[in-house]
């Protein structure tokens, strides 16, 4: 296991295929979750009120900034640690897969 990053650790092989992130990361990432959901969950109270469509639209808006934002800390980390560590490992696929990524992520 290497560490390219003092805020994530990871374990990117094929065979388990999983990212292990530092504390701090994963609180990080769980408090902009929470938050997130929390907005939806607003969201979903504007509705029931029968609140005015554009003051709804622009909510929704603010989520998906926000899950952008935490796509954009996801995929940084991903490029840093585990694609880093396929490629050295001569695993040029790992590119194929970020690019598919990368496009959902995009749309």
């Amino acid at each position: 296991m290497s560490e390219h990053n003092d805020d994530l650790t990871t374990h990117c092989g094929t065979s388990e295929r999983k990212s292990h992130h530092s504390d701090k990361t994963k609180s990080n990432l769980i408090s902009r979750l929470n938050r997130i959901e929390g907005q939806i969950r607003g969201v979903k109270g504007m509705i029931e009120k029968d609140t005015y469509c554009d003051d709804v639209l622009n909510q929704i808006a603010s989520i998906q900034a926000a899950l952008n934002g935490v796509g954009k800390l996801l995929l940084e980390h991903h490029m840093k640690s585990c694609v880093v560590e396929r490629i050295q490992e001569g695993d040029h696929a790992v590119i194929t897969e970020l690019i598919t990524t990368m496009n959902k992520l995009m749309k």
